[in-house]
């Protein structure tokens, strides 16, 4: 967990097809919980860039792509989820939990979904143990 008993939740989306403001209004208070990443296209979310966040603090990482079949590069979307799958295993390899990365599709005017999506996650993280979470990560960076 994030100094001063907050989250810090990275999420990563697709500029061209996502309103970051929305997601954020919508969340309210968790809001200051979330680190907001744009992406030219979710597809280009590197393997990098997500273990950089776990490296730097990051509880929990989220990826908002086109809902699949709608990505307007043909398969960023498809690529976005095999790479948190590949991090997720990582996670999961260096005993730092299971669970921690979500893909979050979103179609047109499915934002009220994606800030339920969101807000879940956000449960979901909040609920797991800390001092279990802190020990891990610690543990695995040192």
């Amino acid at each position: 967990m994030a100094s001063g008993g907050t989250l810090k939740i990275y999420v990563f989306y697709c500029a061209t097809s996502f309103d970051a403001t929305e997601l954020l209004r919508g969340c309210g208070d968790m809001a200051r919980d979330l680190k907001m990443v744009p992406l030219p296209c979710s597809g280009k979310i590197d393997i990098l860039y997500l273990t950089k966040a776990f490296e730097t603090g990051a509880d929990a990482a989220a990826i908002v792509t086109c809902e699949v079949g709608e990505c307007r590069y043909l398969e960023g979307n498809l690529r976005a989820r095999k790479r948190a799958g590949a991090v997720e295993a990582l996670l999961e390899e260096a005993r730092l939990g299971k669970g921690r990365m979500v893909v979050i599709h979103m179609a047109e005017g499915q934002m009220a979904r994606v800030v339920r999506d969101v807000r879940d996650f956000h449960g979901w993280i909040a609920a797991l143990p800390r001092q279990a979470l802190q020990a891990r990560t610690s543990a695995a960076i040192s």
